[in-house]
């Protein structure tokens, strides 16, 4: 069945689109990670212009982190007071990267932009996630019976403005998860994720959080930068497309509530090494399509009045 998309002028499968929003909301709700890193560049490679895909995305992300937050909320699993603290940055970082958003489309230069910061980001994240997800399952192999301790005292702990997180048992400073959500922020603008492959490494290596925290948490704070993402790009930049949020908003909140259930069903290393790979999957196709040779190396449309 197909349907017509106003904002995209394309038409797609609605069942593809579906699946495709169940199956992401299924990594939402599974690792916290609000599944936009794997969304986007699977809407580019359907053909969505990825001006589009960015801000549409961002949309889907609100509901299906929704979802995933009634259930780890149920179980206690969300830090409100340090998500508050990160949604202050993450904030000040949409804010920002969809007034640059807005300038690069105006320059011609999004789609390429869009589709490098996937490459460079995807690449450094899912290659530092696996190497470390890999190490850890040695070291459980080796000694079973030994515990590491996660959370080590670096630098950043000796901050100033500490503030105590009960939920999390932390006594960190704020500077740390402000400028997480800062560039949270950034990349939920630019690149229309959620940011939880990025966040969910950073709150558990940088700040020491425990790890049934993490999904819950970020997930909270992506809530609110996701929601001020796309109601930025629908005013600015009218890259929203209401027609495919809604399918992909469809999927993603029954995928959100299967992949909670499924979260406890692996081990944590071993959930971080098959995210990596998932990760490292995506970058490499995309990777690919920058260095291969379109079939059409140039096409002609008329953009009309939507491009003054």
């Amino acid at each position: 069945m197909d349907v017509y998309l106003p904002i995209a002028e394309m038409s797609v499968n609605a069942l593809l689109i579906l699946g495709m929003g169940a199956g992401v909301g299924f990594l939402s709700g599974m690792f916290g990670v609000g599944g936009g890193f794997l969304m986007t560049p699977l809407l580019i490679f359907i053909g969505v212009p990825p001006a589009v895909a960015v801000g549409t995305q961002a949309n889907q992300l609100v509901a299906a982190s929704v979802s995933g937050v009634l259930a780890h909320w149920k179980r206690r699993n969300v830090d409100v007071k340090l998500g508050n603290v990160m949604l202050v940055g993450s904030t000040l970082g949409t804010v920002v990267g969809v007034w640059l958003f807005g300038i690069l489309q105006r320059l011609g230069q999004i789609d390429v932009v869009i589709s490098l910061s996937y490459v460079l980001f995807l690449g450094i994240i899912g290659g530092l996630m696996f190497v470390e997800s890999v190490r850890a399952i040695l070291r459980r192999r080796r000694a079973s019976t030994s515990r590491a301790k996660l959370h080590q005292h670096i630098w950043l702990h000796g901050l100033p403005l500490k503030m105590r997180f009960p939920r999390s048992r932390l006594y960190i400073s704020a500077i740390p998860p402000f400028a997480i959500g800062l560039l949270g922020g950034l990349l939920v603008a630019i690149m229309g994720i959620g940011g939880g492959f990025f966040l969910v490494p950073a709150m558990i290596y940088l700040l020491g959080m425990p790890a049934l925290i993490v999904a819950g948490t970020s997930l909270y704070q992506i809530i609110f930068s996701t929601a001020i993402a796309t109601l930025l790009h629908a005013y600015q930049n009218q890259t929203v497309d209401v027609f495919l949020a809604l399918l992909l908003l469809a999927g993603g909140v029954i995928g959100a509530q299967f992949g909670t259930r499924a979260a406890g069903a692996l081990k944590p290393e071993q959930a971080r090494a098959l995210l990596a790979t998932v990760v490292l999957a995506v970058c490499l196709k995309l990777a690919v399509d920058l260095v291969t040779e379109p079939e059409e190396l140039y096409s002609l449309r008329i953009l009309g009045d939507r491009f003054p």
